[in-house]
This record gives C-alpha cells, structure tokens and sequence, in this order.
C-alpha cells in the first residue's frame, strides 16, 4: 500500500498541530522533510522515540517541531508511522502537509488511517467503529459505551454467539462426512434445544441495540400541546438560544423546527411542532398532522400544558394518544398567575394532600381537578417555567432516570449502529429458519446450509468476513486524519 499523510488535528488554530505519515516510506518521506537538531535521521530512531528539530523546504527552516516515531508493527496502523508536531496555525500546517505530499506521500482518505489499523489485525470492525464514537463522546455515559466497544466488547459477545455457532455445524459436519467413524450421530433433539438456546441468548443480544441507539445517536423527541402553551419557549430553553420563534399569536409555530440539545447525560433531538388544535388554516392543519406523525415516531413525547389554563379537549385528546409512548407531563408557566380563582383550593385538606404525595406539586394556583388527572395519566411530570428556566433541573434528573441504566455493564457488549443490528437480525433469522427446518423434519443438510450461512452473518460483524463494500462504507464516515 502506498504512504499516506493527513492532519490528524482539527482544522482550527491551537497550541500544536500533528501530521501523520504512515506506511512503508513514512520514515524515508519524514527524513526529506524533517532535520533534527542531534543529526540523527528518523530511518535511524528506535520506535517510540522523539527528536527535536526543524521542518525544512529547498534548504529553508520552515517551521520548529518535534518528530516521534513509532515502528512496524507496533503503531496504531501496524505500519511504520512518523509524526510531525508544529505550531497550531492553520497555514503553517497545511504548508507543511503540502510539503510532505510533494516528496512522495498520498493524501488519506477519511478514516484510512483506522482501515489500515483494521486490515493489520490491529482492530476489529466493531472496535474500528468505536473509534469515533469515542471521538464524538459528549458524556460520561457515550464515554463508557464506547470505550468498551473500543477494548471489544461487542467482538467478543458476538465471537461467543459465534463460537457456539461453529461448533454445532462442526458437530454435524464431523457426522456426515465420516459416518463410518465412531462419532456420536447428531440427534435433532438434543440440536434443536442448542439452537433455541442460542436464539435466547441472540435476542438478548439484539435487545441491547436500543439502548446501544440512544445512548449513541440521542433521543429522538417531540413537544407537542396546544397553540400557546409554551412549546416554541421550551424549545428554546433546552436549545440554550432562540430556536423557535415565540409571539402570544396562537399557531405561529406551522413546520417542525428541529435541534440537537445537550440535557445532563444525554442528547435530545428535538422536533417543535405546530400546536394541536382544530383550524380551518390549511398550511396549520398541514402542520397538526406533521406533528401527529412525528408523535408516533419518537422515542420521547414532550406533552406541554397551560397551568394558567383548564384542560380542554384537545389536552384529553392528546394524553389518550400518548398513553403508549414514553412521556413526559411539562406543567408549563409555572411563574404565572391564573387571572381567576374559580375551582381553586390552596388549602387542601391532610387527606387531599395524600394525593400529591412525591408528585413535586409547587404552589403555583391550578385546578386540582386538572393536576389530578394529569398526574393519574402521566408516569413522569414535571412542574416548570420555560421563560425563566426554573424547573429545567428536574426535568434533566427524570430524563436520566427514564433513559440512562447505572446497572449497564457496557463491557457485556452493546449493539451499537445499524450495520451491527442488521448482521445480528439477518443471523438470527437464519437460525431462527433452522430451528423450524429442524422441526418440520427437513434433511439435516437444509438445517447445516442455514447455520453456515448465518455464521458468515456474524463474521460480517465483526469484520472477519466482510466485503470490501461494507468495510469502504464503514470508514467513509471517518473524519480525515483518524
């Protein structure tokens, strides 16, 4: 393969800048462009060590810097790698980079540094996947998952699913191809209970992808609730800027506004929708139905309430249609006034208060009627201002309750992406098929082409077995320089 260099730093200016040359010339191409101040050349370091010196061009020093070296086969790609330290400025180190191209490098393709890794043996696919994962972590929680994925955590599960796999088509090859030996025939019981087995512990497997989902690509989320009742606000709070535009002119809101927000552990992708109510406006009601679908589609539903307002029959309506989602209650405008005490009681007697017990009720003037029923039809709700941002607090520790698992052993193995799902789902498909082959009778042969065939699936996983397509798509999405 030929020598590649890139800036593995960002493009930005910075203390520091790092070029990465890797393959078999790296050393010879660091040599023309890099003089050390010892005399000593990098063809003639050991691995792991650091020379100071200059970045020269035609005789001229064009930059201080500091070269390390690391050697065949142990670096990060498996090749002989050398990088060049320079200051961080973004000219000085392009020209650098251009002056490495032109003795002899090629420019990296993104993610070609870590698909060399790859085809080394230095990585296997889930771990070379967990790269940028790690690179892209904004929590404690993407952290962990993805620093386990890193160290193999999902190699080694899915290698377990299969091992198991191989050993009974070594079973049932070992019966076939020598009947005349003493070999213990295969008896269609004793397999099919091995197979349903390894279909338990498949989907236990698989189980894991929503969460692996979540945790990786964040929450897709919806807030829904009438015209008014403070949505396009709360999307601005959670967006830390003005997101949405927000006017006390009901339906101003008509498409869906979206955004990616940081909430404590987690990512939010938000979707702001138009407010629900019946309007003979057409583009609005285009709007309505948009954000009914978008309710159907989300991980999370955000129902917002007027706290200054009684429910109506749009607010029923829309807590019956959530009632299978995961949800949460926001009792909005928390900081206001209700312009008429009519049906209210702020001094609720022992017995009443039984009723609000754990339900943070503060004592903002509402119809107890209403909190009541909201309570009675919500798991999770929280009581906040999203003009003045009090209750965001509580809001962060029910998200987090709702979606982060403390007792995640992320070192068990989470699927992670889709490409991982697909290879577990078309697998366990194949064993699932074999299973009912099994059953139905069918020629032993039929039931060991299934089993090899979903063995290949899980190979494809973990790279061992898979395409060059497939590998090219996975590193397509790296960044330049990793």
């Amino acid at each position: 393969m030929s020598t590649i260099a890139a800036i593995a730093t960002p493009d930005a200016p910075g203390g520091i800048s790092v070029i990465r040359i890797s393959g078999e010339d790296a050393l010879k191409i660091a040599g023309r462009v890099f003089k050390s101040l010892s005399g000593k050349t990098p063809e003639d370091m050991e691995g792991y060590t650091c020379a100071y010196g200059h970045v020269v061009e035609n005789g001229e020093n064009i930059d201080d810097a500091v070269l390390t070296v690391f050697r065949s086969p142990k670096s990060y790609t498996g090749e002989d790698i050398a990088e060049i330290s320079c200051h961080g400025g973004r000219y000085i180190t392009k020209k650098i980079l251009r002056i490495i191209l032109k003795n002899g490098a090629d420019l990296a393709q993104p993610g070609e540094f870590t698909k060399r890794a790859f085809l080394y043996g230095k990585l296997s696919l889930t771990q070379a996947e967990a790269v940028m994962d790690v690179i892209s972590s904004g929590s404690e929680t993407e952290l962990r998952c993805a620093g386990a994925l890193r160290e193999g955590a999902v190699f080694r599960r899915v290698s377990s699913l299969r091992d198991r796999l191989v050993s009974i088509l070594g079973d049932l090859a070992a019966w076939a191809d020598f009947p005349e030996e003493d070999i213990p025939e295969v008896r269609p019981e004793a397999l099919l209970k091995s197979l349903k087995e390894l279909l338990s512990d498949f989907k236990k497997t698989a189980d894991t992808y929503e969460y692996g989902r979540i945790i990786r690509e964040g929450i897709g989320t919806v807030i829904v609730g009438k015209p008014n009742v403070g949505k396009s606000t709360l999307m601005n709070l959670l967006s830390g800027f003005q997101r949405s535009i927000v006017t006390d002119i009901a339906g101003t809101t008509r498409d869906v506004i979206e955004e990616s927000v940081r909430v404590g552990e987690l990512t939010l992708r938000l979707s702001d929708t138009a407010g629900i109510r019946e309007t003979g406006d057409v583009i609005e009601s285009m709007g309505v139905d948009i954000a009914y679908k978008r309710l159907e589609e989300a991980d999370l539903v955000l129902v917002v309430f007027d706290s200054t307002r009684p429910l109506e029959k749009e607010d029923i309506e829309l807590i019956e249609r959530v009632k299978n989602k995961k949800s949460i209650a926001i009792i909005n405008k928390i900081d206001q006034k209700r312009e008429s005490d009519e049906s209210l009681d702020l001094n609720k007697s022992e017995s009443e208060n039984l009723l609000y017990e754990n339900k943070s009720v503060s004592g903002v003037k509402l119809n107890k009627n209403d909190m009541l029923y909201i309570y009675d039809n919500f798991i999770h709700v929280v009581e906040l201002s999203a003009r003045d941002g009090s209750g965001l607090e509580q809001l962060t520790c029910t998200l987090e309750k709702m979606f982060i698992d403390k007792n995640t052993e992320f070192n068990n193995g989470i699927i992670a992406n889709e490409r991982q799902r697909d290879c577990l789902q078309r697998s366990m498909d194949l064993v699932k098929m074999a299973s009912e082959t099994l059953e139905s009778c069918e020629m032993l042969d039929a039931v060991t082409v299934l089993l090899d065939s979903a063995c290949d699936c899980l190979m494809e996983l973990t790279g061992e077995k898979a395409s060059e397509k497939v590998i090219d798509d996975v590193f397509s999405r790296f960044c330049v320089g990793k």
